[in-house]
């Protein structure tokens, strides 16, 4: 790949986008943030890059599987107007399949067509697959790191925006009620990704994203997400009860550990 192929793809992701645009304000809301959401994707995975020291060649494909990450999430709000797979599509095999359909990768070498389908159809995985070759496993990593720092930021802002500002589709519909889920709390305490079977309401929305800490792959992730104090954030909108307040400080020391490592993975 090179800088010109990139040039032309944002400008394809440009006019693909915008022709989901409309007049309804709640739709266009929900259609900007991810909009949003990609542009920013795209200035993490640059960062994580250089804290990698990537190449330029990968760099440019790095930026690439980002931009297309979310693709999928235009046609599946359009046509369902959720942005919750559970009950509408999977939207990054959706994502792989608007690729495959528009054909706007076929002046890219074969193996760079696979490697960017296939990260934007597994970025949103419960796990990393196992079958796939170790340099398209790296950039799923890469793309999965740079969204989930990215979903902090649109979350934070989501609870701090007034009601009328809010992109509806940002909470999947989950309804504001007191109280969590002790199971949520359990797979943190254990260091495992809390399940999103087990999300009943914000509060658990909110600990199921803090749990991503610990699918994080790169340290330079871990250097963004503490730096901009996203987990700080976070707990500001949890209940202040003992038990939450011992899991974020187990997970601000898991994430200074991680900082403090010479290895960047």
């Amino acid at each position: 790949m090179t800088e010109d192929d990139l040039i032309y793809l944002k400008k394809w992701f440009s006019d693909y986008t915008k022709s989901f645009y409309s007049s309804n304000e709640e739709y266009q809301r929900n259609i900007m943030l991810k909009v949003e959401h990609t542009r920013h994707v795209c200035r993490n995975i640059i960062d994580i890059g250089r804290d990698l020291s990537l190449k330029e060649n990968e760099m440019i494909l790095a930026e690439t599987v980002a931009l297309f990450h979310d693709i999928g999430r235009f046609p599946q709000y359009a046509k369902y107007k959720t942005f919750k797979d559970a009950v509408s599509v999977n939207h990054g095999l959706l994502g792989a399949k608007t690729l495959i359909q528009e054909k706007i990768l076929g002046n890219l070498l074969p193996w760079e067509q696979e490697l960017i389908t296939l990260a934007v159809k597994f970025h949103s995985t419960l796990a990393v697959p196992t079958t796939v070759e170790e340099r398209t496993k790296f950039f799923i990593k890469l793309i999965r790191d740079a969204d989930k720092l990215d979903v902090y930021r649109v979350f934070i802002e989501f609870y701090k925006s007034p009601d009328d500002q809010k992109a509806s589709a940002t909470a999947h519909g989950m309804p504001d009620t007191p109280g969590y889920s002790e199971r949520m709390l359990e797979s943190i305490k254990n260091k495992k990704i809390a399940p999103y079977s087990e999300v009943r309401n914000l509060n658990d929305f909110k600990l199921m994203k803090l749990s991503w800490v610990y699918d994080l792959n790169f340290r330079g992730t871990c250097k963004l997400l503490q730096e901009r104090g996203y987990v700080n954030s976070l707990a500001e909108v949890l209940p202040q009860t003992d038990e939450i307040i011992n899991v974020i400080k187990n997970i601000r020391e898991f994430i200074s550990e991680r900082v403090h490592n010479v290895e960047k993975v």
